[in-house]
């Protein structure tokens, strides 16, 4: 459609693709071997138009190496790869090389190939906030991936392949990129830690394991109770086996004798069931971690009073009140940049408060796990990183154990014992330092977006420490499922320094709000607002309406006529009297749901109102 000028393009939730349509890509028995160890074995993947579907399995078992020969980067020993003609795709991978272009905008645009149309780019580049100026040097690694992200959707191929594209991105960015996706006909295979957005999105999961795929018809919300199940058959099957094995050596050692042939085959069908029990490979085993708890610390951990801190003229802490009691679970939410960390700082005395006062608790050992794993020597090797170079043993809890024991209890091999730090992947690296800071004794747990690079399976390690934890924790993160499974009550950022908090976890925090973690960027049009609230007039003659604020525009009248009609439908259902007699649970919930629809057509009002006011003000 062509309206003004601007091209749009009408997009409908995508319907699961029909299986009986030609595949637009198809590996089959792909083998691949690194060194020795077969790293895949019998692995298969098909991608259908408009498919839906999550790679999932351990740090190591192969997933993001078979999205490179998904995608062509790397060839496999063995296997057949096919690609449908007139087929297109793009790859995110996890670490974006932008090192050989002078701005963000040139390496967006040179992944254009062929008829393909960038009229999406600036579009992407303000959805993502960047302007494509930035210079990859000096770009942090969030930065990166928005990037990257940015050259990998803007030509609307027929498959999307993305690797982890919601590591080092904060909550607004994946909440968008959660929706965009949603909306695209292209086909997805996504690799992620992100519970949440991998349950938004698949509806196909192939589960990478031990060197071969299995796959579910269903997605990700449905894939670790299937997996459980297969796993305890799988127990069954070998416990079977081995039974069978004892019911044969019985009859070997006590057995009447019988025709030497028929001896001579039960031999043979003994000999092939032990290779078969031999041969059997075990799922590695899940971590089983004893926290090193310290001294109980006392009933008040931290208060901050009035507290607040500026850099450079900009206040990024103002004014806030919090109280920490021990034993609590807390998380704390906002955009990237909003001083998640700067008050975390505060809160452990590390900083000081330009105004207001900060009083720490009595006895309080803080273990600190920081999101750039700052305190591991790139050049130590993993054992020389736990035993703190001396030797063969580690000290935990003031007891000592062998180290090649305690890897494997965060799931690390025997043999990566004198593999060196730099050599690690990301999420090898944060389940190193979390083996390393649970040797000692703490009582309060501070965790700096500890979801980045992990897998789910370490995800869960994480989820299981914070529980079993006796002390007080407090988390930093932008991954939801995790908040929702591990804290109490939830900080979030409500702009211009100010912070609020919140009884539960993340969804608790958006039902009590009636909106997410929003972009710092809003806070632009905040500042110029007017004392009423109303966004003052910009001189004429100003900045052009950007792609992403038209289609705002365009798009705001409905969204507002279709949540009035929701009002309407709420309103009438709760003037029925008895209602609450009948159904009290249902009068609730309509309640809440009418309070949360009147406070979002609020929001997109004032929205609509501003983008007016800018569309009149840049217009003259």
């Amino acid at each position: 459609m062509n309206c003004g000028g601007i091209r749009f393009h009408l997009r409908r939730p995508s319907p699961i693709p029909a299986r009986m349509a030609p595949p637009l890509l198809t590996l089959k028995n792909i083998a691949l071997t690194f060194g020795s160890t077969p790293l895949l074995e019998r692995a298969d993947l098909t991608v259908q138009a408009r498919d839906r579907l999550c790679l999932v399995g351990r740090n190591g078992s192969g997933k993001s190496t078979l999205l490179k020969i998904a995608a062509g980067l790397v060839e496999p020993d063995d296997g057949d790869r096919f690609v449908k003609p007139g087929t297109s795709w793009r790859y995110l991978p996890q670490d974006p090389d932008l090192s050989a272009y002078a701005d963000v905008e040139s390496y967006v645009r040179d992944g254009l190939v062929g008829a393909d149309d960038g009229f999406r780019i600036p579009y992407l580049l303000d959805a993502l906030g960047l302007t494509g100026r930035e210079d990859p040097s000096h770009m942090s690694g969030g930065e990166r991936r928005r990037a990257a992200l940015v050259r990998t959707l803007a030509p609307e191929p027929d498959i999307l392949m993305l690797d982890e594209p919601t590591n080092h991105l904060d909550l607004p960015a994946i909440e968008w990129l959660e929706g965009e996706l949603g909306s695209m006909n292209a086909a997805l295979v996504l690799i992620s830690h992100d519970r949440r957005f991998l349950e938004s999105l698949s509806q196909r999961t192939l589960w990478m394991d031990r060197g071969e795929t299995r796959e579910l018809d269903k997605g990700f919300a449905h894939f670790e109770d299937w997996r459980d199940e297969f796993l305890a058959q799988e127990d069954l099957d070998r416990h079977k086996l081995a039974r069978q094995i004892v019911r044969e050596q019985h009859w070997v050692v006590h057995g009447v004798s019988g025709r030497r042939k028929r001896n001579v085959r039960r031999m043979k069908e003994l000999g092939n069931l032990r290779s078969e029990l031999k041969s059997a490979k075990k799922v590695q085993g899940l971590a089983d971690v004893t926290v090193t708890e310290g001294r109980s610390s006392g009933k008040q951990v931290a208060k901050l009073t009035d507290v607040s801190k500026a850099f450079d003229g900009r206040t990024v802490i103002d004014t806030v009140s919090l109280r920490i009691g021990r034993g609590e679970r807390i998380g704390v939410v906002g955009p990237n940049g909003s001083g998640k960390t700067t008050l975390l700082k505060l809160i452990m005395g590390s900083l000081e408060a330009d105004t207001g006062r900060v009083e720490l608790g009595l006895n309080l050992d803080p273990l600190v796990i920081d999101q750039n794993r700052e305190t591991l020597d790139p050049d130590w090797t993993l054992a020389d990183a736990l035993t703190d170079g001396g030797g063969d043993s580690v000290i935990v809890a003031d007891q000592s154990r062998n180290v090649i024991g305690y890897m494997k209890d965060f799931l690390f091999l025997p043999e990566q014992k004198r593999t060196p730090v730099h050599a690690l992947s990301g999420g090898e690296r944060g389940r190193l330092q979390l083996a390393r800071g649970l040797r000692l004794p703490s009582n309060l747990l501070v965790l700096d977006e500890p979801t980045n690079d992990l897998d789910l399976e370490t995800l869960d390690l994480l989820q299981e420490i914070v529980a079993d934890y006796s002390g007080t924790v407090i988390v930093v993160s932008h991954d939801r499922d995790f908040l929702d499974r591990t804290v109490t009550r939830t900080l979030a950022y409500e702009g211009h320094g100010k912070w609020q908090i919140y009884a539960g976890g993340y969804s608790d925090m958006v039902a009590q709000r009636g909106v997410g973690v929003q972009a710092r960027k809003a806070e632009k049009t905040a500042k110029s607002k007017s004392k009423s609230g109303i966004a003052a007039p910009v001189k004429s003659g100003g900045t052009k309406l950007s792609y992403k604020h038209k289609f705002r525009l365009e798009s705001l009248p409905k969204e507002i006529e279709k949540i009035e009609a929701e009002i309407d439908v709420l309103n009438t259902a709760l003037t029925d009297p008895e209602l609450y007699t009948k159904d009290p649970d249902l009068f609730t919930a309509k309640s809440t749901a009418l309070v949360k629809a009147q406070l979002q057509l609020a929001a997109f009002e004032e929205e609509w109102l501003e983008l007016e006011m800018l569309k009149e003000a840049a217009e003259g």
